[in-house]
């Protein structure tokens, strides 16, 4: 079977983008792996599938499965290759579209300077919608890892994070606790796991151990719930700029029960097809 696909990026967060309204695809976990593979395959560290809606009133259905070949609720960085990818390839005209996700409706908004802002819901913070194995939802959470005993923040942007402050996210232990984090019992559907430095009240740096994906370069909903977490806890006024190893996004805030508005670019890389 041959595919068509597109190659993108949004801070170098990278995927492999595929129309599944033009195409018919069904692929399996050891296929969706194989596209993955940055030796044998493309590449990526996310699949997206664009599909035709399942209900009225949206545009799309957004798929995202990890390089594991793990399907995911949801993807920040991917949301905005997602609308850039269905006005490139004429799928739509639209300056904002409606698209339907595993965990609900977001908007994505492609701006006059190329940038895409997506409105990506209202947070959620009860353990039980995260999911994370707690009976009271408070702001920050003890959890032991690797002999230490770690302050997290929890919360759900249509997937779930754990975000940590820590000194300096240069110097902190992604590689050894990232995975510690992402498989932590207390979280039933794994977690991503997020390591924040405050720089002042409107910016930070970010570094996001993703589940079922490693380290990225960057990561939109880890952003998101890293700036959400920052100012519950005192930490940071909205707007904030978060710093990551592939360039900077705008995430702004109203307060509980607001959506989180997250701006950035996304990036074609190139396009091709390839034998599955």
């Amino acid at each position: 079977m041959k595919l068509k696909f597109s190659k993108m990026h949004g801070l170098g967060n990278d995927f492999v983008v595929l129309d599944g309204v033009r195409q018919q695809i069904n692929l399996t976990p050891t296929q969706l792996r194989f596209l993955a593979d940055r030796n044998f395959g493309i590449g990526c560290d996310q699949i997206l599938l664009v599909e035709a809606p399942t209900q009225a009133g949206v545009d799309f259905r957004y798929r995202i499965f990890n390089a594991d070949g793990s399907e995911v609720e949801q993807c920040g960085n991917g949301a905005r290759c997602f609308v850039r990818f269905v006005h490139d390839v004429g799928l739509t005209d639209k300056a904002e579209i409606r698209v339907e996700t595993l965990r609900g409706i977001i908007s994505p908004r492609l701006e006059a300077n190329g940038n895409v802002t997506v409105d990506m819901g209202i947070p959620r913070f009860l353990p039980a919608e995260i999911p994370f194995l707690h009976d009271d939802e408070i702001g920050i959470y003890s959890l032991d890892v690797a002999d230490e005993t770690l302050d997290i923040s929890v919360v759900s942007m249509g997937n779930p994070h754990a975000v940590q402050v820590v000194d300096c996210v240069d110097s902190a232990p992604v590689g050894d606790h990232g995975p510690l984090i992402e498989n932590h019992e207390q979280f039933p559907q794994r977690v991503n796991a997020g390591f924040m430095q405050v720089m002042d009240r409107h910016s930070i740096k970010l570094r996001v151990y993703e589940r079922g994906s490693g380290e990225t370069l960057a990561c939109g909903t880890g952003a998101c719930a890293a700036v959400v977490t920052g100012i519950r806890r005192g930490l940071l006024d909205s707007p904030v700029r978060v710093t990551t190893r592939g360039g900077d996004l705008n995430i702004a805030w109203g307060g509980r029960d607001q959506p989180v508005l997250m701006s950035g670019p996304a990036v074609n890389v190139f396009s091709g097809e390839i034998e599955v």
